[in-house]
């Protein structure tokens, strides 16, 4: 009931236009809140590490896990803390989708900041929870909270399960 709550709510802040689009819409996402302390697994079709720069870079079917949250893209770029002790960031490019628990998103690129549990979706991004949808241009989500912001131009279709 509290997804159907907030996703009324980005109906409502929908139908006022402009005005909506500037302040974006604050929604829930994941059922379950991450954890950005445990482990990280990535497994890809090919690895190129720049020791250089202290960065490795995953292509081909990318799909990394961290507790329930998952993602895939064609290319992430992993950046390592400069004392290489653990990751700093990491950037997913190319058909990025970002699965936590009921809740699942796609765009064009994800940039996700493991110390802060935030990743920032970007390029023509799609919300699903269950039958309802929202895009937006930007999707700011809080793992450890397990909210997300929307911004630019959101829009959302809404499907009433009948009963």
């Amino acid at each position: 009931m509290n997804h159907f709550r907030t996703l009324f709510l980005c109906v409502l802040f929908a139908l006022f236009g402009a005005a909506v689009a500037a302040q974006g819409a604050n929604v829930a996402f994941g059922a379950v809140k991450a954890d950005p302390s445990l482990p990280v697994e990535v497994t890809a079709d090919n690895l190129d590490v720049n020791q250089e720069d202290g960065s490795a870079e995953f292509t081909g079917n990318v799909f990394i896990s961290q507790g329930e949250m998952k993602l895939s893209a064609k290319r992430v770029l992993v950046i390592y803390e400069k004392e290489k002790s653990g990751i700093q960031r990491m950037e997913a490019t190319g058909d990025v989708v970002l699965v936590s628990g009921p809740d699942a998103a796609q765009a064009d690129r994800a940039d996700y900041t493991i110390e802060t549990g935030v990743i920032v979706m970007t390029g023509d991004v799609l919300l699903t929870q269950g039958q309802n949808t929202v895009t937006s241009n930007e999707m700011v989500v809080n793992l450890v909270t397990g909210t997300a912001q929307m911004a630019g131009r959101v829009k959302t279709i809404l499907k009433p399960d009948g009963n």
